[in-house]
């Protein structure tokens, strides 16, 4: 039988306090989980307006539901003629509500205008993308669900 020296023995219990104490510390510092959205009230006047390269924008709630693994909402406001970033696509479902203003939105292969009050659904993997194409600055509402269906992205 191998008896391990003394020195030995030292660097084992050493190494294994280390361990011990690396996971204790982990777990101290681990994020607790982000409680779950319940029934609440999103004051437009209370929203903190955050400038953008191309207007600016209203983070509004990026929570689990009970029902759904994350809930995002966001209020963008563009400039005119701007974009918020290139046609793009995402594993998640995304609704927009137009307050004011008039958009370009682009679906796949196809381009349309919405104004006021109009709703636009991007469906998962879809390529979309939309730009203020009015003289006046354009505001909408965007809405993002992910729920256990939604397919993973890419490369995960």
């Amino acid at each position: 039988m191998n008896i391990p020296s003394s020195r030995a023995r030292a660097l084992a219990i050493l190494a294994s306090a280390c361990v011990a104490f690396t996971l204790s510390a982990m777990a101290e510092t681990a994020s607790a989980p982000t409680p779950k959205l319940g029934s609440t009230v999103f004051e437009w006047a209370k929203l903190a307006v955050k400038p953008t390269a191309t207007g600016e924008r209203r983070d509004i709630v990026d929570a689990p539901t009970a029902t759904m693994k994350n809930f995002e909402c966001h209020v963008t406001t563009l400039n005119p003629g701007e974009a918020p970033h290139e046609a793009h696509r995402h594993p998640d479902e995304e609704l927009i509500i137009v307050k004011e203003g008039v958009l370009e939105v682009r679906i796949n292969d196809r381009t349309q205008q919405a104004g006021p009050g109009s709703m636009l659904f991007f469906a998962s993997n879809d390529l979309h993308g939309l730009r203020n194409a009015g003289t006046t600055r354009a505001t909408y509402y965007v809405l993002r669900v992910l729920t256990s269906d939604t397919p993973k992205a890419s490369g995960q």
